[in-house]
């Protein structure tokens, strides 16, 4: 069976993230997106466990069940060095576990624990719970196992089990890295909310025997990820070398001869586009013959505010979302499956930004230092004189 997968969520009680990050809200929102599995995230919080065993029903096998939508604990760990991890995570009793022998000061505050332990030392704890673990957003400049290391063995000392891409990156990049041709690619949203616009925005198209945590360990293991969704990645905020505050783009050498100062006394931050060149054995990308498709996409809803240039939550934006659910049954069928012509009979703007995102016929100012891309769609340009719009609440 292939499976819609967003496993990189957090809940409400990390910080920065909405209060309506609830199993009760994520559930429902989810099917909307056309999801069909999605991450808990936070799963060493103990708080967040409660509210999980409460809000859900045991499917068996690692799989927590609420409103028709499947769940497996995840978490997002602070290493040394300030890098990210995502963990799989096998059931409830290994994650509270777990969560008991990471040391951390504010593990029962934060929903995204912070560690001393290295990503070797990680792995080795998690292991011995049959936890599946890989650098989450590999390559952003803040918090990304790249920004530390030249190789993922420098980081893990072992193979982990995928390499999470992150917003700022796709496989097209990725894969100029040699290292990375035997591991499973990730793209997950990293949700802080539940809207649609924020769930999903990146997910994961997977061939499972059967939606469980075994089916989940095995998929990676044999290279079953059939597709990667996700943004253009100079759309992301960490994408190209830019200042922190004024959000200049900046040629990465002069950069560093200016000790990455910028002129308006910013700091520039080192782009994920950059990065991967520095790392890089390729000038091209090699995928492996294993290496799922990298489909760019972008949320519906953002879309719907590009063309009509009212914020995403306006009942403008969110009324023609709701038409265009109601009309063909999720968010992911809108924007991958149905066909164009009937997109046309709903709404004539919708399905020729569609289109022009299928065909990759978009504009794109690229994002760094902290902020998003800016998109406009070149045919809608010249048909309807639609102005460049800023991502920033992206």
């Amino acid at each position: 069976m292939l499976v819609n997968a967003d496993f990189h969520v957090h809940s409400c009680f990390s910080m920065a993230s909405s209060k309506d990050m609830l199993i009760k809200n994520m559930a429902p929102k989810s099917k909307l997106k056309g999801l069909n599995l999605l991450g808990t995230g936070d799963a060493f919080h103990p708080g967040w466990l409660d509210i999980v065993e409460e809000s859900t029903i045991y499917s068996g096998d690692g799989i927590y069940s609420a409103e028709g939508m499947d769940f497996v604990l995840t978490s997002e760990v602070e290493g040394k060095n300030r890098i990210h991890h995502l963990i799989i995570i096998p059931n409830i009793d290994a994650a509270r576990e777990l969560s008991q022998r990471l040391p951390s000061k504010n593990k029962e505050i934060d929903g995204r624990p912070k560690t001393n332990l290295s990503g070797a030392e990680l792995l080795e704890l998690v292991r011995e719970y049959d936890c599946l673990i890989g650098p989450a957003h590999a390559f952003t400049p803040w918090t990304g196992m790249y920004k530390s290391y030249n190789s993922i063995y420098d980081c893990y000392e072992k193979k982990v089990d995928f390499v999470e891409l992150g917003l700022s990156a796709d496989t097209f990049m990725a894969d100029r890295i040699s290292e990375l041709k035997d591991f499973s690619f990730l793209s997950n949203s990293d949700a802080h909310s539940p809207w649609p616009h924020r769930l999903g925005r990146e997910f994961n198209q997977i061939k499972l025997k059967d939606i469980s945590f075994s089916s989940i360990k095995h998929a990676f293991k044999h290279n079953k990820i059939k597709a990667n969704y996700g943004l253009v990645p100079n759309l992301g905020k960490y994408h190209m070398t830019a200042c922190t505050k004024c959000y200049k783009l900046v040629d990465p050498l002069m950069a560093h001869e200016n000790k990455m100062k910028c002129s308006c006394g910013g700091t520039i931050k080192k782009g994920v586009d950059y990065r991967i060149s520095e790392i890089a054995d390729y000038n091209y990308p090699k995928h492996p013959d294993f290496r799922a498709e990298y489909i760019h996409l972008m949320p519906l809803a953002e879309i719907i505010s590009t063309i009509y240039e009212k914020g995403v939550t306006t009942k403008t934006v969110q009324g023609k979302w709701q038409e265009l659910i109601d009309g063909f049954g999720s968010e992911i069928d809108v924007l991958i499956n149905a066909p164009l012509e009937n997109i046309e009979k709903t709404d004539s703007n919708v399905a020729s930004a569609i289109k022009s995102f299928r065909n990759n016929e978009i504009d794109i100012i690229p994002g760094g230092g902290g902020r998003y891309g800016q998109i406009s769609f070149e045919k809608l340009k010249k048909e309807n004189n639609s102005n460049i719009v800023t991502l920033d609440n992206f």
